[in-house]
C-alpha cells in the first residue's frame, strides 16, 4: 500500500500538536509496511523522516496565480482576498489590514505556455500573513506531484492541505482521506468563524471518500456543524510517542507548587479560565506559581487580565517552548491544566502524564474520552477547576494515584494502535 500524504508542519519545526501527530502517525504507518510519500510546503532537512519538499517541485508554465479583477475557483473552492493574519495562527495580536488581491488558477493550456518554462514556489510554510495564498499554491504543486508519483490513497491533514488533497484526487482519481485534527469551530468559536476556512474545511470533507475525526467530540462537530454524513466519519483517537530517555538541564523550582498551562494562547485553549482559577487557588495556597507556556493572539489580553487580577507576580509567561524546554517545565510542575473550550483531542496531557505530572482537562476535549485517570471539569467552571488543583495539593495520595494510574493507562494509547486502524481504512477504500 502506497500513500500520498499532505501535511503542513513536521518536527522539529512545529507550532502545535499537528506536526507532533503527523510524526507519530507517519512513523507508525511505515513500521506497518506502508510506503509513504509525505509532502510538506517547506522541508528543512533535519526532519526524522525523508519528506517531499513542495518548494523543490517545479510546475509548468507561468505562475498559475495572477492578479485578477474577478473571483475564480480552484476545484470549487472560492479564492478571495488574503488577510494579513489569521487569528488562531498568529503569534501576536492581529493587524487588521488586507491585501485586496484575488487569485485565479490558470488553465492547463495557460500553464504550458511561456515556452514551457517551469517554476518553483518558495513556500515559507508555517502560519504567516500569506497563509491562504500558500495553501492555494500548495494545491497547484500537489497536482504536479500526483502526476509524477504512483500511489493508492491520498491522506490530507487538516484544512491547510485539503485543497492539495482535492487537486491530487482530481488528477489521479485515487480516493481521498481527510484527517480532521481541529476545526474552525474549535479554534474560533461559533461567533467568530472565519468563513473562508470553514468553507475549505467543508468542501474538503464533502470531496473526501473518508473523513477521520480524532475524537467523538470532533465527529459531532463535523456532522452537526458541517453537515457531513455520520457514516462517512470514522473516529480514530491519537496516540503518544514513547517518552525520550534523556537527561535535561536542571531548572530550579519557583515556589511551593507549580501549575502549568502549555498550548496556544487562543480562544480555543481557554487561557482566561486558567487565570481566573489561578486567582482562586492563591487564596488557599499563596505561594503557588503558574506557568503559561505558549504564544498566540490572546497573549496581550491575558497578561492584562492577570494584572487586573493582581496576580502578575505569580504568573509566568514563557512564550513558545519546544524540546528540552518542555521537559524542564514538566520537571517542576505539580499539576498540568488544559481548560480548553473545544479540544478535538489534546496530545499534551498524555505527554504530561508520561512525565509524571497529574493532569486536569476539560470535559470538552477528545482526550477525556480515552483517559480515566485524569480530573475532568467543564472549561467554564473555574470554581471546579480551582478546587481540583487545590485537591491535588492537599491530598498527596490523589496526586500519586493520578501519576501512577495515568502512566499505566497511556501504555495502550500508542501511535501503533492508531496506525493499525488507519491502515484498515486505507484497505477498505
Amino acid at each position: 500500500m502506497t500513500v500520498l500524504m499532505f501535511g503542513w508542519e513536521f518536527p522539529p519545526h512545529i507550532s502545535g500538536g499537528l506536526g507532533t501527530a503527523c510524526l507519530g502517525l507517519a512513523t507508525a504507518l511505515m513500521e506497518q509496511d506502508i510506503k509513504l510519500f509525505f509532502v510538506v510546503p517547506r522541508a528543512q532537512g533535519d526532519e526524522p523522516i525523508t519528506l517531499i519538499d513542495a518548494s523543490q517541485i517545479p510546475v509548468g508554465g507561468q505562475d498559475p496565480f495572477v492578479r485578477s479583477s474577478r473571483e475564480e475557483h480552484l476545484s470549487g473552492s472560492r479564492l478571495i482576498a488574503i488577510p494579513a493574519s489569521i487569528t488562531p495562527y498568529s503569534q501576536h495580536e492581529p493587524f487588521h489590514s488586507l491585501e485586496a488581491w484575488n487569485w485565479r488558477y490558470l488553465s492547463e493550456e495557460d500553464r504550458r505556455g511561456n515556452n514551457g518554462r517551469r517554476v518553483h514556489y518558495a513556500f515559507r510554510g508555517g502560519y504567516g500573513p500569506a497563509l491562504l495564498e500558500e495553501i492555494q499554491r500548495y494545491a497547484v504543486v500537489a497536482a504536479e506531484i500526483a502526476r509524477q508519483y504512483s500511489f493508492d490513497v491520498i491522506h490530507a491533514h487538516d484544512w491547510l492541505t485539503f485543497l492539495a488533497g482535492m487537486e491530487a484526487k482530481t488528477v489521479s482519481g485515487r480516493p481521498l482521506i481527510v484527517h480532521v485534527h481541529a476545526t474552525e469551530v474549535d479554534r474560533a468559536g461559533k461567533d467568530h468563524l472565519d468563513e473562508r476556512i470553514f468553507a475549505i474545511e467543508q468542501r474538503g470533507m464533502l470531496a473526501a471518500d473518508v473523513v477521520i475525526a480524532v475524537s467523538h467530540w470532533t465527529k459531532n462537530i463535523i456532522t452537526q456543524k458541517y453537515g457531513i454524513a455520520a457514516n462517512k466519519v470514522h473516529v480514530v483517537h491519537n496516540g503518544v510517542a514513547p517518552a525520550a530517555d534523556a537527561d535535561f538541564p536542571f531548572i530550579p523550582r519557583i515556589g511551593d507548587y507549580v501549575v502549568t498551562f502549555l498550548g496556544r494562547v487562543t480562544h480555543q485553549k481557554g487561557p482566561q479560565y486558567f487565570v481566573d482559577a489561578a486567582r482562586k487557588v492563591l487564596d488557599y495556597f499563596p505561594d503557588t506559581h503558574f506557568i503559561m507556556a505558549g504564544s498566540g493572539d490572546l497573549l496581550t489580553s491575558i497578561i492584562e487580565r492577570a494584572a487586573r487580577s493582581q496576580i502578575s507576580s505569580r504568573l509566568h509567561f514563557t512564550g513558545f517552548l519546544e524540546g528540552e524546554q518542555i521537559h524542564q517545565v514538566w520537571s517542576v510542575t505539580d499539576v498540568y491544566v488544559m481548560p480548553s473550550v473545544s479540544e478535538p483531542f489534546g496530545i499534551t496531557p498524555l505527554e504530561a502524564v508520561q512525565a509524571g505530572v497529574p493532569v486536569i482537562v476539560s470535559n470538552q476535549s477528545g482526550v477525556a474520552e480515552v483517559m480515566d485517570h485524569v480530573i475532568k471539569v467543564d472549561f467554564w467552571d473555574t470554581d471546579a477547576l480551582a478546587n481540583a488543583i487545590i485537591s491535588v495539593f492537599r491530598h498527596k495520595g490523589l496526586s500519586a494515584a493520578l501519576k501512577l494510574n495515568g502512566q499505566h493507562e497511556i501504555k495502550t494509547l500508542t501511535w501503533k494502535r492508531t496506525a493499525k486502524r488507519i491502515n484498515q481504512l486505507y484497505h477498505e477504500i
